[in-house]
């Protein structure tokens, strides 16, 4: 890794490393380590899953319960049941959700991999993504010396389970998604820990305050955007939200055409994910039936819909992969032609 990859990186985790050499172990894949010799992340991977594990449920814990003294002794209580936490818990703990968060960070084109893994283009992987989330935090772990106030902060930033667990509009996704669009870098997040009010004709400063400070940078050309909260988490989605509505006023937003450059079969079931994160519709969702030719060969039938929406489109095929990929084309089209 270059300095300049090491400085983007901690700006991204809202995290400084004392030692370096942890934060580049983080990016190291087993393939390569066995090629070149040195440590890989599988460790530093498996120490951060269960970091992950203990934060959100600390955070679901905090966040839904409370003690209550209305009997004779004090008790625990939680707005939901052992079941609902345990959804909520695995949505922000999947794969999925890691690896859409290492994406929006643009932190798999760090990876480190052996001659192998670069044939087999594995840094698109989600579970190599959701790996290397989880190593970057068991790396912070152990730099950290187990400081669970630095650790919480960086999964606050790289998490952002608040926007996630929010109805509302996630304006750190929306910040993320739309710098990468216009010019594929992700944005530059200064924080301070004190109450810092910048009086500058070009940044434009939210009327919050907090402990925190977070100044967004998009682009040199636009203003910078300061934001104050509780926690550095808090302090960049005010910067994102004041940005994000200057965008909007501007207007500089994309509109649903902009958000898919080449629109695919191949990519249709990805694509039509991105648009759903994006905020656009529910995430589609697809049933599958089975049944036969008159030669008994099996043919698969896909039908794509999305909550809400009336439309529904099917597709068939002897592949179950294929009859989804031809559903959300179909669907893709449609949004993109009436959203």
């Amino acid at each position: 890794m270059e300095k300049n990859d090491y400085e983007k990186i901690q700006k991204q985790i809202g995290y400084s490393f004392r030692n370096l050499d942890l934060l580049q172990q983080a990016f190291v894949r087993k393939s390569y380590s066995i090629e070149n010799g040195g440590q890989d992340n599988e460790v530093l991977e498996f120490i951060g899953d269960k970091v992950l594990d203990f934060f959100v449920v600390k955070l679901l814990a905090e966040r839904y319960g409370h003690i209550t003294n209305d009997s004779e002794w004090l008790e625990y209580e939680n707005d939901y049941s052992e079941g609902k936490l345990t959804e909520i818990k695995k949505h922000l703990v999947q794969k999925s959700t890691l690896a859409y968060k290492i994406q929006m960070m643009k932190l798999e084109q760090y990876l480190i991999l052996g001659k192998s893994d670069r044939n087999n283009n594995v840094m698109e992987s989600e579970s190599v993504q959701e790996d290397l989330f989880e190593a970057i935090l068991g790396a912070i772990a152990i730099d950290s010396n187990w400081d669970m106030i630095k650790i919480s902060e960086a999964i606050e930033i790289m998490l952002d389970p608040e926007n996630e667990l929010e109805e509302d509009y996630n304006f750190v996704e929306l910040i993320q998604e739309w710098t990468l669009d216009d010019h594929d870098e992700t944005p530059d997040y200064q924080y301070m820990s004190n109450y810092y009010y910048i009086v500058h004709p070009n940044v434009i400063s939210d009327t919050s305050s907090g402990e925190f400070s977070c100044v967004l940078t998009l682009r040199n050309d636009l203003p910078r955007f300061q934001g104050f909260g509780q926690s550095k988490s808090m302090a960049r989605r005010n910067a994102c939200k004041k940005a994000y509505k200057y965008l909007d006023e501007q207007d500089l937003l994309f509109s649903i055409q902009d958000e898919i450059e080449n629109p695919c079969r191949e990519q249709a079931i990805g694509q039509l994910e991105i648009l759903a994160r994006r905020g656009y519709f529910e995430i589609p969702m697809y049933n599958f039936s089975q049944e036969y030719d008159k030669n008994g060969n099996p043919i698969w039938r896909s039908i794509c819909r999305i909550e809400g929406e009336s439309k529904k489109y099917s597709a068939k095929s002897s592949s179950k992969k294929e009859a989804k990929k031809s559903a959300a084309y179909k669907m893709l089209n449609y949004v993109l032609e009436n959203y």
